[in-house]
């Protein structure tokens, strides 16, 4: 009696750590995926879940070897369930079409002017006492001054002649402050400063911001464009940038400060003294910066549009990144995929990438500040863009998928329109 007992009660854990090992693995899907028209309607799953976990239409129609093909855009509720018994989850797949990018790798000038003015820090005021006051205390780097006296703020010029007015008059500020989702008001008196014989509220602001990133790819015949993979920031408080207007325009890269362990390299670039406009800045966000180009990069390595994989459609092994050293030149560069994390659609770190390309190690270290947005291309795919580096190791960094970043810019729900059009 024993025996069959102490048999039992092994069976039953034995089941329970299977269970909650599938369990585990079960939470980590995605609970929504897209698939391209002509592939396919199936999932795919990790090894450990292949043969406990099976497919079903909601409609109770099976999902077997006979897979159907997915005709056209549209979606399907896909169940999940273990051993084709214990239902376990929801799928909400997506059907479509196949967007066509031709990918970029020049390297750009993200120009940005934010809406208000950013507070970017404090300055003492020496007052006609003799004391150090900061008049502006209440403000944080970072806040953005979206008015002063209910006028809609538009330039350094305005806030300094409304800060004049205000103190010649004896009458506090009044301001429109955003910090983070939050807007509040803020009353400041301006101070009489003895070093510059100027009323003065003790705010270090400015209206815009300039870097180095990454053409990531662009659409030939919308002229949508995506790049950098991420969302750009203030500098000083890493507090995400809206933007009013920006411009993209071309960069030249002249020299590379090498990144080591611990501290990061970057671009040096240059920008054209006549600033041409290559493209507007419409929007910032997690997956990057997206807008239309007004004219063309150079075709380095591309001349014609390649297919955007779905996430899915990814897969751990070699790849090539397309970035810029020196100059204007487009190169490739041979990049392993080591980890994929489809469910890391909040921080844009889908993808672990590592550069094994010796020629690209000796000259850069590896991944340094300037190649954000640099194009992944895997078996004739965009599949994504660079994000992010490994501090600790310049060679490691991370990854967003392109299909985020197509997804992002509005330009999925634009293509069925522009695939339909009839040639000239």
């Amino acid at each position: 009696m024993r025996g069959r007992f102490l048999g039992l009660l092994c069976c039953i854990l034995f089941f329970s750590g299977l269970l909650s090992c599938q369990a585990q693995g079960i939470m980590q899907l995605p609970d929504k995926q897209s698939v391209v028209v002509g592939e396919p309607l199936r999932l795919e799953f990790p090894a450990p879940l292949q043969k406990t976990l099976k497919t079903q239409f909601i409609r109770n129609e099976n999902l077997t070897a006979a897979c159907p093909i997915a005709t056209e855009p549209g979606q399907y509720q896909i169940r999940l369930s273990l051993f084709g018994i214990i239902p376990v989850r929801d799928v909400l797949v997506s059907v479509v079409p196949q967007v066509m990018v031709i990918p970029g790798g020049q390297s750009i000038g993200v120009l940005i002017h934010s809406q208000g003015l950013i507070v970017a820090g404090h300055s003492t005021v020496l007052d006609q006492s003799g004391n150090h006051v900061n008049p502006s205390e209440a403000l944080q780097e970072g806040d953005v001054i979206l008015k002063i006296n209910d006028e809609v703020l538009q330039s350094e010029g305005q806030f300094r002649e409304a800060v004049a007015e205000a103190g010649a008059a004896g009458k506090p500020l009044t301001m429109e402050v955003k910090r983070g989702d939050r807007t509040f008001v803020a009353s400041v008196n301006p101070v009489f400063c003895r070093d510059t014989l100027s009323y003065q509220v003790g705010l270090l602001i400015r209206n815009g911001m300039a870097g180095i990133g990454t053409l990531t790819f662009y659409e030939p015949k919308s002229m949508i464009y995506g790049a950098l993979g991420h969302m750009v920031t203030d500098s000083d408080s890493t507090r995400p940038v809206e933007i009013s207007d920006g411009q993209i325009i071309n960069a030249d890269v002249q020299s590379i400060h090498r990144g080591k362990r611990g501290q990061p390299g970057e671009k040096i670039g240059l920008l054209p003294g006549d600033k041409k406009v290559s493209g507007t800045i419409t929007k910032n966000s997690r997956q990057g910066i997206f807008g239309d180009l007004k004219n063309v990069f150079s075709k380095d390595t591309y001349a014609e549009p390649i297919p955007v994989a779905m996430v899915n459609q990814i897969h751990e092994g070699q790849a090539e990144m397309l970035t810029v050293i020196e100059d204007n030149k487009v190169e490739k560069f041979a990049i392993e995929i080591i980890k994929i994390n489809p469910l890391a659609r909040h921080d844009g770190k889908a993808m672990v990438i590592k550069v094994t390309d010796q020629r690209l190690l000796e000259k850069t270290g590896g991944i340094v500040q300037g190649m954000s947005g640099s194009p992944i291309i895997q078996d004739n795919r965009l599949i994504g863009a660079v994000t992010h580096v490994f501090v600790n190791d310049p060679a490691k960094g991370y990854g967003i998928p392109a299909e985020w970043m197509i997804e992002e810019s509005g330009l999925q729900n634009k293509y069925d329109r522009i695939v339909e059009q009839p040639a000239a």
